[in-house]
């Protein structure tokens, strides 16, 4: 479930609307050619960039180069003050039309991080909610690793929903393809597990999921198992899974 497999889709071909603000053009990746070797020590910038991760910048498949790299250092959409923000000591903002999230305290943006959202077929509930249950390492009950009967490893989940079904949706780590590409949760970049799970990168560096939940529990005694929170971070999810142009 790792949700390109078979793709073909390019970053390039999905336009969010920070793009207009950026000088870029597309490039595909040639043979020996990746993140870390064209852009050095900015590769995490082109990589929030295109909201890719290092696993699927490989060659053949094509990404956004900016112009002017310095456009893009410590690349965000989002807006540095949310006003909806301020009553909550703690809040998760989820823009599904740039693919990006934000973690704000008392209405400031702390850091945020890209994600991969669901689309059209498995479109990402919008609406206010509230993290309701935390386990550093989850793992679906729905879906599996390609090609294995293991379930899919969901390290690092927040749930934020449960829909009328039964069906729980979560805030998770998983891979970035640069689309979005879930089954409905919020994906965030953990190549620990891909480096565990798929063998690459050979020297995991992204860990934005951990690096949420850690925000998210800070405080919390925590435990092996799935712990139930009454008063975890206030969730606002909002916008459109954008879809490719192509």
């Amino acid at each position: 479930m790792t949700g390109w497999a078979g793709e073909d889709r390019s970053p390039c071909a999905i336009h969010y609307p920070s793009d207009q603000g950026i000088a870029w053009q597309c490039r595909r990746l040639q043979r020996g050619e990746g993140l870390e070797k064209l852009f050095g020590t900015r590769w995490r910038d082109v990589a929030r960039f295109n909201r890719i991760d290092r696993r699927h910048a490989v060659p053949g498949r094509e990404i956004k180069v900016p112009l002017r790299i310095e456009e893009v250092a410590e690349f965000t959409p989002l807006p540095r003050t949310y006003h909806g923000g301020v009553r909550g000591e703690k809040l998760i903002l989820v823009d599904l039309t740039e693919q990006f999230l934000g973690a704000y305290e008392k209405g400031q943006l702390r850091f945020s991080l890209p994600i991969a959202s669901g689309g059209a077929e498995n479109a990402t509930p919008v609406g206010e909610f509230r993290i309701s249950a935390a386990h550093r390492t989850h793992r679906s009950c729905l879906y599996s690793i390609d090609h294995t009967d293991e379930p899919y490893p969901m390290h690092y989940a927040l749930r934020f929903h449960i829909n009328k079904e039964g069906v729980s949706y979560w805030i998770h780590g998983r891979d970035l393809p640069g689309f979005p590409a879930s089954h409905g949760c919020i994906g965030l970049s953990d190549e620990q597990m891909q480096a565990a799970y798929y063998g690459t990168p050979t020297f995991p560096l992204l860990e934005d999921a951990k690096m949420l939940y850690d925000w998210a529990i800070e405080g919390v005694n925590e435990t092996d198992s799935l712990q139930v929170l009454t008063n975890g971070p206030r969730v606002v999810i909002q916008g459109v899974a954008p879809t490719s142009h192509r």
